[in-house]
């Protein structure tokens, strides 16, 4: 159940999932399961779950998958402002886990209706009644239209006051470091919150630390960047300051969502008001329970479930 304030709104492709029931190649899979993701709908379910109201706006194609995706994300409590597009398909990704070590995804989206979001998408006041805008790097990469979107909703964020939380979440699939670098960088440094991951800061200003990287968009503006390391925890990186936190020693059974999971605790605990050892505390928590179901948001917890996992004991243990 979510509650009416703060609010966060998010944008982006959420695409038809199917992935394999067992490990092995595509080659040889007997039974397939399916689903939906998008790592900005997974953040938006993460975050209602969380009980903050949270919308997600993005384009469907006017099919059955669609029809799912809607029907997925509004069931989990989320606010859809999903446009119908007549004239492109929902985007499809297939998921495989070659070993019990790996997992390997495939996208097939290219002119799907996701890709199609534009600025006239946006309604108005959308953006200016939330608490919090919350982009990723992905959305900007789809096509011009999409990168125009992103910035015209970080426009208005700006205009009204309201929080930019962006989460590089780099894509090789979509564009090279090269290419990717500077329409990345300009996005994290018109934020007010950037996540990512040591080589996902390095494509921001290759060459750099992650250290680097976040002194340097501190420098173009950003107040806060966020270190994502997954089993060894996470740092807040703010003028003048750092706070480390450790991870959770866990069995991963899907670790894809996961940095969405983070996210989601991260912010959920921010606009909570707590401290950013709580907010640590609980997005690392967030990040390793996402890895313990198959699915990119299935793990996503409740508060209760947040509760009984921090009060585990020794499974999962601390460290």
């Amino acid at each position: 159940m979510t509650t009416s304030s703060p609010s966060v709104v998010t944008l982006g492709e959420t695409m038809a999932l199917v992935r394999t029931t067992e490990i092995g190649s595509l080659r040889h899979a007997n039974s397939l399961a399916f689903g939906i993701g998008g790592a900005e709908s997974n953040v938006a379910i993460g975050l209602a779950r969380l009980g903050v109201a949270t919308s997600w706006l993005g384009r469907v194609g006017d099919d059955s998958l669609g029809e799912r995706i809607v029907r997925e994300i509004r069931g989990d409590g989320v606010d859809v402002r999903a446009i119908v597009d007549p004239d492109a398909a929902t985007g499809l990704m297939v998921k495989e886990r070659p070993s019990a070590a790996s997992t390997a995804v495939h996208y097939y989206r290219a002119a799907s209706a996701g890709s199609q979001l534009r600025p006239e998408d946006l309604p108005d006041g959308w953006v200016e009644d939330a608490s919090l805008l919350h982009i990723t790097g992905i959305t900007p990469l789809l096509s011009e239209t999409a990168r125009a979107a992103v910035h015209s909703a970080i426009d208005r964020a700006r205009a009204a006051e309201t929080i930019v939380s962006f989460d590089i979440n780099y894509r090789s699939a979509l564009a090279s470091p090269d290419v990717a670098g500077s329409v990345l960088r300009e996005l994290a440094e018109r934020a007010d919150i950037v996540f990512g991951g040591d080589e996902e800061f390095a494509i921001l200003h290759p060459g750099t630390s992650a250290a680097d990287a976040a002194e340097r968009l501190r420098e173009a503006g950003c107040a806060t960047t966020v270190l994502k390391q997954g089993p060894d925890g996470a740092s807040v990186l703010t003028a003048g300051s750092v706070v480390d936190s450790p991870g959770f020693t866990i069995e991963p059974v899907d670790t894809v969502g996961a940095g969405d999971a983070f996210v989601a605790g991260y912010l959920s605990a921010l606009l909570d008001g707590q401290a950013v050892d709580a907010v640590l505390l609980r997005a690392n928590a967030c990040g390793a329970m996402a890895c313990l179901v198959p699915g990119d948001w299935e793990a996503a917890p409740t508060l209760r479930d947040l509760e009984r996992f921090l009060d585990a004991g020794s499974d999962p243990v601390r460290r």
